[in-house]
């Protein structure tokens, strides 16, 4: 038989029990433990350790038959090229290569002209550049040797077999020390093996063996909120350019060309 006294302390702690029970059923939900509560804080990282610091890119890749191109006159006059420092600016023209430069306010304007052009958003890419670290964008692949004709340095038309492997466009972004929030970004298109490492300068592609087309190599500095353009002048069927390996879509069976709109959207002090 259980005594009075094993019965009154199972009493007190049933009372207990239902005390607690009953109190957080009480509770208002917003007074409960919440999901953030379990994440870590800030305070609570390991010493020595820093979070990695980039410079964002949103990429905007555009198609346009190529029999409009010529509506993308408009958005090429709104922009500006003096803020591009161009390797060899007339070299740049004569590979048939366009690029301008907008600010913030100017983005809606020129992706509306783009969409009256005929052009049509085919893909985004999300483009992070450690602070001096190159980093490729993919632009083209052969699968076998191609012939290909740029303007040299030298101003004249010259062929180079290339291939197979991948073009890129090798792009670089530095925080300008003193500047917050402004880098300086170079970018040239590079031909490679198909399975690339990217490397830190042009010397180092030349001495790798890598095709650098530096006539159409520039470069110009960025906040967020700025970006260029980059894009055909012109389009050429009846021969291999650089031009056209760079802005056509040879996947699709009608002559498309591609515009890349670089959006710079954040750097990291």
């Amino acid at each position: 038989m259980m005594s009075f006294a094993r019965i009154a302390v199972l009493g007190c702690l049933g009372l207990l029990l239902t005390g607690c029970a009953g109190s957080k059923k009480d509770r208002p939900i917003w007074e409960r433990v919440k999901i953030t509560d379990l994440l870590p804080s800030e305070s609570n990282e390991q010493p020595g350790i820093e979070r990695l610091k980039t410079i964002n890119f949103d990429v905007y890749v555009f198609e346009i038959p190529a029999e409009k191109i010529g509506s993308l006159t408009d958005v090429w006059q709104m922009l500006y090229t003096k803020p591009l420092r161009f390797n060899d600016y007339e070299a740049f023209k004569a590979n048939l290569f366009l690029a301008g430069f907008g600010q913030d306010e100017m983005f809606d304007k020129v992706n509306d002209l783009l969409r009256a052009a005929g052009a049509k958003k085919a893909e985004t890419v999300l483009l992070l550049l450690t602070d001096g670290q190159p980093n490729d964008l993919p632009i083209a692949k052969l699968s076998g040797e191609q012939t290909v004709f740029y303007v040299s340095t030298k101003g004249s038309m010259e062929g180079v077999t290339i291939g197979p492997g991948a073009l890129v466009l090798w792009i670089k972004a530095d925080k300008i020390p003193g500047s917050r929030g402004v880098c300086s970004v170079k970018a040239q298109p590079v031909f490679g093996s198909p399975i690339r490492i990217p490397l830190p300068d042009s010397a180092a592609y030349e001495k790798s063996n890598e095709m650098v087309f530096t006539t159409v190599g520039f470069e110009l500095k960025m906040s967020p909120g700025d970006f260029f353009l980059l894009g055909p002048g012109k389009y050429v069927s009846n021969q291999m350019t650089l031009s056209s390996l760079f802005f056509s879509n040879r996947n699709e069976r009608k002559a498309v060309l591609r515009t890349f709109l670089f959006v710079c959207t954040n750097i990291d002090d």
